[in-house]
């Protein structure tokens, strides 16, 4: 059964509740996505929809610098590392693996790979050795 609304179709590629659950951050704040079964780099995970909008919201994703996509069933909730393990063609709505990804991990993409500017940006927290400290879309400059 997928994850998103049956309004959206009945795309064989959308994400799939057996494959995928959405956790609450702890006290309520916040969500991410973890996986339930492995994928191999490359691989495609998942195909993406949701609501086009004109405006940034939270949980939008980048399509175009006039279009975005309001997806606060699955993508929407990708956290953010600055060394990711799936990258997101938003042309496309294709999720892909950038590296293997292990039963129960966390779908993390780098916000800047799809945003100009984001919702709000904030203190990065990923502890990757490239982290850059502070998450920001593309176009945005760092605070510091």
């Amino acid at each position: 059964m997928s994850i998103y609304p049956k309004e959206f179709g009945t795309n064989p590629n959308f994400p799939k509740k057996e494959d995928f659950e959405i956790i609450e951050g702890e006290g309520g704040v916040g969500r991410g996505v973890i996986t339930k079964k492995h994928f191999s780099t490359g691989e495609l995970i998942a195909e993406t929809t949701g609501e086009v909008v004109p405006e940034i919201k939270q949980h939008t994703l980048q399509i175009s610098s006039e279009e975005h996509l309001y997806d606060p069933w699955f993508s929407g909730y990708f956290l953010h590392s600055c060394d990711p393990n799936v990258e997101l063609d938003m042309q496309e709505r294709k999720v892909i693996a950038l590296k293997p990804i292990m039963e129960g991990e966390y779908l993390t993409m780098d916000y800047a790979s799809t945003e100009d500017t984001l919702y709000k940006d904030f203190t990065c927290e990923c502890g990757a050795d490239n982290c850059r400290g502070w998450i920001t879309g593309k176009l945005d400059e760092l605070p510091f």
